[in-house]
């Protein structure tokens, strides 16, 4: 079995040009030292891995990219040993879905723009993310309950969440939504995808109106950490048999913990700093990294 593994995962928009990129990475490892063992196909035109040995992940992850440019193809290497992981931990907001809900909130507010700048500056990193928080929840302070749910109305599950969460617990993981932001959201989230378990903040509500407060502490980056420490110790696992994946600041703790840690069209300061990035397509690329072929994924 080699040792290591360097997979692509193509978009429709770049399924075409997947063989030659395949044969230019193959290639393109071969001319820096690796011993290629095998070019296998999870699922035609979309994703392949490249077995190899004699080469780190970490050389290989860098000639394939430079190789294929500007292509739409990502680009995950790793050991090939414990590939498949027991337990999923996700991030929910701009990961599971497309939505920052604390935004959404805002737009019915008509005060868009002020709140979506803080998220941008927390997700980057810029500013404290409980801080953050607290101030953008004082800014919706009394807007009418029934606002969650108009919210909530907007709500764009990512493609491949579903896929995702269904084909891990097929195969035995333990799958787990934790959320910086609201449980009025991530309740039903969790429902609709499958998750067997939901961890977030609880946005405080009296005599129907948004009391502007978030019921302390604030589950931020060192809880999501501990979250996934929790989960990992309950289930026997150690953090090798774990998958974290998020976008945002307060996300790299967990991802920098998991044994594969996966940055999802992350911010510029998560993607610095994590190897392993979905950059172009969707969620079912956490499947292909993990050895997952197409014909046995759940729910596609």
């Amino acid at each position: 079995m080699s040792e290591n593994v360097v997979t692509l995962i193509a978009t429709q928009a770049s399924a075409s040009m997947m063989a030659m990129s395949v044969e230019a990475a193959r290639q393109a490892l071969t001319k820096i030292g690796a011993k290629i063992e095998a070019v296998d196909w999870l699922a035609a035109d979309f994703a392949c891995d490249i077995l190899f040995d004699e080469l780190s992940p970490d050389q290989a992850d860098a000639a394939v990219r430079q190789i294929l440019g500007e292509t739409t193809i990502d680009v995950m290497a790793q050991a090939t040993e414990g590939r498949r992981k027991a337990l999923l931990v996700a991030d929910m907001e701009a990961t599971m879905i497309a939505n920052e809900m604390l935004d959404e909130l805002a737009d019915l507010r008509g005060i868009r723009p002020q709140i979506a700048a803080i998220t941008a500056r927390a997700m980057n990193g810029e500013i404290d993310f409980a801080g953050a928080l607290r101030e953008r929840v004082g800014l919706l302070k009394d807007m009418p309950q029934s606002a969650l749910l108009d919210a909530g109305a907007r709500i764009r599950i990512t493609p491949g969440a579903a896929t995702l969460v269904a084909t891990m617990r097929a195969n035995g993981a333990y799958t787990a939504l934790v959320s910086g932001g609201f449980r009025v959201y991530a309740d039903p989230i969790r429902e609709a995808l499958g998750f067997d378990r939901a961890v977030a903040n609880d946005l405080i509500v009296a005599d129907g109106k948004i009391t502007g407060f978030v019921r302390e502490p604030i589950l931020g980056s060192e809880a999501k950490l501990a979250t996934l420490t929790l989960l990992a110790v309950e289930r026997g696992l150690s953090f090798a048999s774990v998958l974290a994946v998020g976008d945002g600041a307060n996300d790299l703790p967990m991802l920098q913990a998991a044994g594969m840690g996966i940055a999802y069209h992350a911010k510029p300061l998560v993607a610095s700093q994590t190897r392993l990035r979905v950059e172009h397509g969707d969620l079912t690329a956490l499947l292909y990294a993990q050895g997952y072929r197409r014909e046995a994924f759940v729910g596609a």
